[in-house]
Order: C-alpha cells, then structure tokens, then sequence
C-alpha cells in the first residue's frame, strides 16, 4: 500500500471510531443479509463480537505500514477462522460488507480513493487469511 492509501485508511477509520459499535452492528446486519448462513457461525455474545472485531481492525489499520509485523498473527487468525468453519468464499462476503459499512457510516468522507485504499488493505488480509487457513486445511487431522 502506498503511504497515501495507509493515511487514508487511518483517518477513515478514525472518523468512525466514535461510533465503532454502532458500526460494528451494521456491519454484522449486513453481513447476515448478504449471507443469512453465515450468523450460525457466531455462537457467542454479539456485543463482545462487535469489540472484538473493532480491536482487531484498529490493530490492523495501526499496522498498515508495517504488515510483516503482524502476519503471524494475521495468519494465526485465519487458521482460527478455519477451525471456526469459515470458508474461503466468505472473505468476499465480509469484504463486501465492510466496505459497504465503512461507506453508510462515513457517507460523502468515503471517496473514491478511499475505497480503494479499504479495499486493496482488506484485500491483502483476507489473502493472507485464506492462504493461512488453506495450508491448516490440508494438514492431516488427529483420528
């Protein structure tokens, strides 16, 4: 990512940090509209989902400049995703409905170039995840 993008992924979130439960909700609501069979997936507590997943983007959004330093824990995510039954597809699905998040939280702020800068960040976890969760996959499991 370029320094430009880093930045503009940084002051969008930060725009939205206020409200990160608010944004959180909308984001798991459109989540399950765009696929009802993924909310099974989450057995736990909703509002600690929430928490957790802002943690987890503030993390990342901190570290858009340095991402070699959080891979590890980036993939170590994706081998938990997996273990939790998600499925490669459902990277678009969540991708999709962050970026659709992050443009009904921020409305006109979310430009153009930042969605790009959302989408190639997102793009490059997801990758990360999936690529993390297919090499977990294939490893033989315990009879």
């Amino acid at each position: 990512m370029t320094p430009e993008q880093v930045q503009l992924v940084r002051s969008s979130f930060a725009r939205i940090a206020p409200i990160k439960d608010q944004v959180a909700a909308l984001f798991y609501r459109r989540l399950f509209e765009l696929d009802p069979g993924l909310r099974p997936l989450f057995k736990g507590d909703m509002a600690a989902q929430r928490a957790k997943l802002m943690v987890a983007l503030g993390a990342v959004v901190a570290s858009l400049d340095r991402l070699a330093r959080i891979l590890p824990a980036i993939r170590q995510l994706g081998r938990q995703h997996a273990a939790y039954s998600v499925r490669p597809d459902h990277y678009a699905t969540v991708g999709e409905a962050l970026i659709w998040t992050l443009e009904q939280a921020q409305g006109a702020d979310f430009t153009t170039a930042t969605r790009r800068a959302w989408t190639d960040a997102y793009g490059r976890l997801a990758w990360a995840m999936v690529a993390a969760a297919e090499e977990y996959e294939a490893l033989p499991k315990a009879a």
